[in-house]
């Protein structure tokens, strides 16, 4: 296990913890973030990873799939039973499988390497952003007007049948229970409540809630709203055949 200072001495900026086995692009990664701002904090193996997690709460987990001991899946479904932090894997090969199960085990966003230091950070600060819930009250809580179009009648708290969304706390309710969202389910939930009714495209979701545009692999949307409809209600959301989703109203 290896923990590394910021480089400078100023400020520390989000700490980001990188599980990787091999040692070469564990420390060249280390270097490129920190150049960027970033405190690193690393492990070799998946156990030490999930250790230093628990001790350190670093802001965000980078980590690769493939992992002795214990590998990305097993650990990224570990941190999911205890933490909301940004998840961002690593595949080598972008292969359905390891997307699919690296995407259902919690992970919020996924790259493929090799990938160059600019694509890394602005996934990484993508997610961090998501992960800050003053930037998504002010972006996603959208008052509603009144019938006569005024403001007066804003509402803070909106209601989906037994599913209700506290826009300026940022609390999701179920039949009256708490329902624990990523800071991803969150946003492409609030994403879908700003336009209840109404078709959103995948393209569309995936710069609305993953800050990035398509790429021709919209993968990682389909897998987030499998988690967030099992959380939520599986009716709620509803698919459009060849053109994307809607939330019901």
């Amino acid at each position: 296990m290896t923990a590394t200072p910021a480089l400078h001495d100023e400020p520390a900026g989000p700490h980001i913890l990188f599980v990787e086995d091999d040692a070469v692009i564990r420390d060249t990664v280390r270097i490129a973030l920190q150049r960027y701002g970033f405190t690193v904090s690393t492990a070799a193996d998946g156990l030490t990873g999930l250790e230093l997690f628990r001790s350190a709460h670093p802001d965000l987990l980078l980590l690769d799939l493939m992992l002795p001991q214990l590998d990305g899946i097993g650990l990224c479904r570990k941190i999911r039973e205890f933490s909301l932090a940004p998840v961002l894997m690593v595949t080598a090969r972008g292969d359905d499988l390891d997307v699919i199960s690296g995407l259902e085990a919690g992970a919020d966003d996924y790259v493929v390497k090799p990938c160059e230091s600019a694509v890394l950070v602005a996934r990484i600060r993508s997610l961090l952003r998501r992960a800050s819930f003053g930037s998504l009250s002010g972006e996603s809580a959208r008052e509603e007007p009144a019938r006569d179009g005024s403001a007066a009648d804003a509402r803070p708290v909106l209601t989906f049948g037994e599913l209700t969304i506290d826009t300026s706390g940022m609390e999701v309710r179920r039949a009256g229970e708490i329902v624990a969202l990523t800071p991803t389910e969150l946003r492409l939930l609030l994403a879908f409540a700003e336009s209840p009714g109404v078709v959103l495209e995948r393209r569309t979701l995936l710069r609305k809630v993953w800050d990035h545009a398509w790429e021709g692999d919209t993968r990682v949307v389909d897998l987030h709203v499998k988690r967030l409809r099992a959380k939520v209600d599986a009716d709620r959301i509803e698919t459009v055949r060849g053109f994307g989703y809607k939330l019901r109203r």
